[in-house]
């Protein structure tokens, strides 16, 4: 990934991220990582990254996270600090609270919760 480009996370393919837990996988727990991680499945606890997490569609995570980026296309219930981006895809849910230098909401998406924007920073 290149570290200058924010966007890359968002036209990545399953095969370009280290670790995939699979639609069938539902986790317990404390999940930390430092290379990029794609969640189909179903997480409940708390996410600790340095690295980009992406929620793909049809995931559902009741988890606090903390990544460097964070891309979200299926449900979410947990608050947000990332060090670079969040992004709500059209197909994303958040319930929860952003604080992030950058935040994107699609059109159709559902986020429901309170948004601060801050300086970049490490996640």
């Amino acid at each position: 990934m290149a570290e200058n480009n924010d966007n890359d996370i968002l036209d990545l393919d399953e095969e370009d991220y280290s670790t995939v837990l699979a639609p069938d996988i539902e986790f317990n727990g404390l999940i930390e990582f430092s290379d990029p991680l794609m969640i189909r499945g179903k997480v409940d606890g708390r996410i600790h990254a340095t690295s980009d997490l992406l929620v793909d569609t049809g995931a559902v995570v009741n988890a606090d996270i903390h990544a460097r980026r964070v891309v979200i296309k299926g449900s979410v219930r947990g608050n947000i600090v990332a060090g670079k981006i969040v992004r709500v895809f059209s197909t994303g849910k958040l319930n929860g609270d952003i604080t992030a230098p950058e935040v994107v909401l699609d059109t159709g998406c559902f986020f429901s919760g309170s948004c601060t924007m801050n300086r970049e920073a490490d996640a």
